[in-house]
């Protein structure tokens, strides 16, 4: 979600403390957010996506799927300096 809310703010050329003042939150915050940062709250998350046009549900399962592809294409365009690094996933809990 985090790639899907920062390519949205890029499409509407908004930088990133317009969109953090918008909600009501610091520039670091919504950096966590566009990175995926699992410290930050849902509901923060929810708010900025909402913000930014982005959907929080699909009646289709196979649409998330569709839209994770498409944010990872995108960024995939980007320069490797600037993308972010891969990191696992420990949801072992």
């Amino acid at each position: 979600m985090g790639a899907q809310i920062q390519a949205a703010r890029r499409e509407r050329r908004w930088s990133q403390k317009e969109l953090a003042g918008r909600a009501g939150i610091t520039t670091p915050t919504l950096s966590k957010i566009e990175k995926g940062d699992l410290g930050v709250a849902i509901g923060t998350v929810f708010e900025v996506a909402a913000l930014v046009g982005v959907p929080l549900f699909h009646e289709d399962r196979s649409r998330l799927t569709l839209e994770l592809d498409r944010a990872t294409t995108r960024s995939a365009l980007l320069p490797q300096r600037v993308r972010a690094p891969k990191r696992d996933v420990h949801d072992d809990f």
